[in-house]
């Protein structure tokens, strides 16, 4: 008996074991596709970031008012609102692939348009295209990346998209400085030739570059292969990246009827005596919450940092270092919040991070409530400044760890196979406008009352919390086709 157990242990632990490393390649194989569609992501961060250490240049060579300055600073988010629009039922269309590679190629052109701008106008019209091509990329990574990943590495695989952000934000602070130390400044010329602040903007080149290629060789998700009848293709690529061949099935069921391609006017719910009342609950929560995660002002951080601790007595080479050193902080949060997610849930951490966003919020609006001056004289009494400083990243900490990664990863699982693409269209489209609407009013806002600034993003941040305690849904865990 002992030789026949011994016999018969053999082939099932060669089994165990050969399930285990297909297992894990299959984790390999997911995690480096959605990395790839995360490089969307990259250049979100990075083209919203890299006008940062442009925007005093910008400022100066051009000559322009506040106002016009915040229309300058923020025309890449109105492109944004109208590419996340598009891209959902574009991606519908002709898949998310091809959405990725079309995306590539505008920022590509775009980069060089901004770098070579002769004006505010031409610098405001290339910045809404790359605008554009970001707006895309940012929609149909999350989409794509839910669809591709198993359900129980979702939450880390969607994360994932957040972390491309905030490494973008990184890599476009880091080159603004460099450029702007190597220049003597931002309006400097470098060594090579050609100001600064254009060739931060031509940088941008590199990275959609590297994206469009990556775009050519990653495949195309499953839900939309079985969307377009493609049925091989599908059953090949959950084999490979998610291990279940046979959740092909549940897939063609959750899309039974949906093979066109989703109008907005398939959002609205319907009441009773088949009345419209507008579009379907969880839409609205997909909105709500993505309007709410740019209201608490986290894009002041970024786009404004390097003027807003010039303000308050650094040198621009030492407000850029700050900035980068902020933007460290978030990379590292980010990964926090990646380790996390899957083991406490979406709603907790949405939570959690809400109240911390509240607190250092408060904090930022009374050390700037005890400063003095306005403008470019603005300075805070000894101590305050060190208070500010570590309250803005700590701030920081908290977005990251909560909003900043979560937020994506419930647009690309909340909504059910049909409608997703289109959802997480309006959806990111209004997260868009939220980010348009921010940084266009803080410079005006700023001039009145920082303490009136932080105070408002702090009051968002509170209506954050109660929304997510009440009307937000847990998704950790589950599969797409329940929802």
């Amino acid at each position: 008996m002992s030789g026949m157990d011994a016999e018969g242990d053999a082939p099932k632990a060669g089994t165990g074991a050969a399930r285990a490393g297909a297992r894990q390649e299959e984790r390999r194989s997911a995690v480096a596709v959605a990395g790839a569609a995360a490089l969307g992501g990259f250049l979100f961060g990075y083209d919203t970031a890299v006008i940062n250490g442009a925007v005093d240049a910008i400022q100066a060579e051009f000559d322009l008012r506040a106002v016009v300055l915040g229309t300058a600073v923020s025309s890449a988010l109105l492109g944004g609102a109208v590419g996340a629009w598009f891209a959902g039922p574009l991606a519908d269309r002709v898949g998310r692939v091809r959405v990725m590679l079309i995306a590539a190629i505008i920022f590509v052109l775009s980069s060089v348009g901004s770098a070579l701008a002769v004006g505010p106008t031409s610098l405001t019209a290339w910045r809404v295209v790359s605008g554009l091509a970001v707006g895309a990329a940012s929609v149909i990574a999350p989409a794509y990346i839910a669809e591709v990943a198993p359900a129980k590495q979702r939450g880390r695989l969607g994360s994932l998209q957040q972390f491309a952000i905030v490494t973008g934000i990184f890599a476009a602070l880091l080159v603004d400085y460099a450029l702007a130390s190597s220049a003597g400044g931002a309006s400097g010329d470098v060594p090579w030739g050609g100001t600064a602040w254009r060739w931060m903007f031509a940088s941008a080149a590199v990275p959609a570059t590297i994206y469009g290629v990556i775009a050519l060789r990653i495949p195309e998700s499953p839900r939309y292969l079985v969307r377009r009848g493609h049925l091989d293709q599908a059953h090949e690529v959950l084999n490979r990246y998610v291990g279940d061949g046979v959740r092909l099935r549940e897939i063609e069921r959750s899309l039974a009827g949906g093979n066109e391609s989703v109008r907005l006017s398939d959002l609205r719910g319907t009441g009773r005596g088949g009345r419209r009342l507008g579009l379907l609950p969880i839409v609205w929560v997909g909105i709500v919450l993505a309007v709410l995660q740019q209201f608490v002002g986290i894009n002041v951080i970024f786009y404004y940092s390097t003027t807003l601790w010039r303000a308050v007595g650094f040198t621009e080479e030492n407000a850029l270092l700050t900035s980068v050193i902020t933007s460290v902080v978030n990379i590292l949060a980010t990964l926090l919040a990646i380790s996390l997610i899957d083991r406490v849930g979406r709603k907790p951490l949405l939570a959690v991070g809400a109240g911390g966003m509240v607190l250092t919020l408060a904090t930022l609006a009374w050390c700037f409530s005890r400063a003095t001056g306005s403008g470019e004289n603005l300075t805070l009494p000894p101590g305050l400044d060190v208070i500010a400083l570590l309250a803005a990243n700590l701030y920081v900490v908290a977005f990251a760890t909560s909003w900043g990664p979560v937020l994506w990863v419930m647009l690309g699982e909340m909504f059910n196979n049909r409608i997703r693409g289109t959802a997480i269209a309006v959806a990111g489209a209004a997260q868009w406008v939220a980010n348009w609407l921010v940084t266009v009013s803080f410079p005006s806002i700023a001039q009145v009352s920082l303490p009136i600034a932080y105070g408002l993003y702090a009051a968002f941040a509170a209506l954050a919390l109660v929304f997510v305690t009440r009307a937000v849904p847990e998704t950790k865990g589950r599969e797409l086709e329940t929802m």
